[in-house]
């Protein structure tokens, strides 16, 4: 016959104190009350999924001597959530993706964890094994803010240029992407594309069509 009783309450738990007629053990247990149970529900179970759009690389470091490096990148803030880049096939050590990927992670994470961030692994796709060229990585606090995805100005255009590191942290190369900064791209396609490059002669065609207008 087992007997146990409440010897003592302290949040987030209480002692039972339980003793037990000879030839029974004689052991502790531990009582979580139900609000205060380790399986946590509601918002920190929910998942947010944020839009990244993943541009370009460049200089990055070439681990393939052989064959033609082919890249790709991983994107996540939590392992459990792995969004991936299709492989770029020419770029080498400048590869380019410009697509748009959805990253998920637990609802709340930023404002529990300030050194929560989005990481982007960069990989050399090979036919034996994926070798890792360098990572790069961004806090979430940096670039989301609350605000209407449907709103330009609570949604701009934000293109961020990161470093990019090999496993020893050295640094090697550069990382083109851009996260809105409530999670959602206004454009509604399937995919994006940015150009710095394009950005450019767009602005100059426009001032050369002004210029032709007041002439």
């Amino acid at each position: 016959m087992v007997i146990c009783e409440l010897t003592s309450y302290k949040k987030p738990y209480s002692y039972l104190n339980c003793r037990s007629s000879p030839g029974f053990p004689v052991f502790v247990c531990i009582y979580f009350p139900v609000e205060m149970s380790p399986i946590k529900k509601g918002k920190e179970n929910r998942l947010r999924e944020i839009e990244v759009l993943i541009i370009s690389a460049q200089d990055l470091k070439n681990v393939k001597h052989v064959t033609k490096m082919r890249a790709y990148a991983v994107v996540y803030v939590e392992h459990e959530h792995v969004a991936k880049t299709h492989v770029d096939e020419d770029g080498g050590v400048n590869p380019t993706w410009n697509e748009k990927l959805t990253v998920k992670f637990r609802e709340g994470l930023p404002e529990t964890d300030v050194m929560a961030a989005l990481n982007v692994d960069i990989y050399a796709h090979g036919h034996v094994r994926e070798k890792p060229v360098g990572s790069a990585r961004v806090l979430l606090c940096d670039v989301l803010k609350e605000g209407d995805a449907s709103e330009p100005v609570d949604n701009p255009i934000q293109c961020l240029t990161l470093q990019v590191r090999r496993a020893s942290g050295r640094p090697q190369g550069l990382l083109n992407l851009w996260v809105p900064p409530t999670g959602r791209f206004m454009q509604r396609r399937e995919s994006l594309s940015f150009n710095v490059k394009d950005e450019v002669e767009v602005e100059v065609g426009d001032d050369v069509a002004v210029d032709e207008k007041v002439a």
